[in-house]
């Protein structure tokens, strides 16, 4: 994706970054300015809530530090995922917030997050004490637990999935900002690994569909509406995908 090196967000400058699509800012900008996007967007926010906000960032750049995704810093999901709650699914809850930056430290980093090599149980009780319940909660619920032996792991995933957000309609909305980053994310996905993924999300569309149309989903009817268009999209693209070739299988 784009360098962060000399980016000069001026007023006017600041100003188009305020309105540009997600990927743009990412291409062009790179980390810095979704960076500078999430603090336009958290600028309404009640000042301890930006502090929060702010917080949550710097210790998900710490525990992903090392990690990236494709061709960009692990953290650029991340913040991504967070600006599309608030300036597209016009949620301006810092809790939230603070979790949609947080929603994979405990999956990825909970040894590293629980300091004395813990699990996510530890993990999660770090983010309690910092953040409080409500984050802690909302993370634990978008968490994948450990693979089973002997289950296949994308059943597992999609089970854990939809019984997690059937019980908890405000982490629908983290996990319907990070399916649509991901769905995205497939464009500059290539090889086996897109066919793997395809199959692991593919399945997963018109239960989330189903989630997100709920009547105690907490979005504005017109933003239901948009998700539920772009999963639509997303499901005719996984359709293509998962649908073709297995290029692992080609030579089998």
């Amino acid at each position: 994706m784009g360098s962060n090196a000399g980016v000069d967000l001026g007023s006017p400058e600041r100003q188009l970054l305020a309105e540009m699509p997600l990927h743009a800012i990412t291409s062009v900008h790179g980390e810095a300015g979704l960076r500078e996007r999430l603090e336009i967007e958290i600028a309404g926010f009640p000042r301890a809530g930006r502090e929060r906000a702010r917080q949550a960032l710097g210790l998900a750049s710490r525990l992903h530090a090392t990690d990236r995704r494709q061709r960009e810093p692990y953290v650029s999901h991340l913040l991504r995922v967070a600006i599309r709650i608030i300036s597209h699914y016009r949620v301006y809850d810092p809790d939230v917030a603070c979790a949609a930056l947080l929603h994979d430290a405990v999956e990825d980093h909970a040894s590293d997050l629980a300091l004395g090599g813990g699990g996510h149980r530890e993990a999660l009780a770090v983010l309690a004490g910092r953040f409080g319940d409500r984050v802690a909660d909302l993370v634990a619920a978008v968490t994948n637990p450990p693979y089973q032996v002997g289950r296949d792991e994308h059943a597992q995933y999609r089970d854990h999935v939809a019984a997690s957000l059937a019980a908890n309609p405000w982490a629908r909305v983290i996990k319907a900002s990070d399916f649509t980053d991901n769905a995205v994310g497939l464009i500059y996905t290539t090889g086996p690994r897109l066919h793997r993924l395809a199959g692991k999300y593919a399945p997963l569309v018109p239960v989330l569909r189903e989630l997100i149309l709920r009547p105690d989903t907490p979005l504005d009817d017109d933003v239901k509406e948009r998700i539920a268009g772009q999963l639509d999209g997303a499901a005719a693209r996984f359709a293509a995908l998962w649908h073709g070739p297995d290029p692992e299988a080609a030579d089998t």
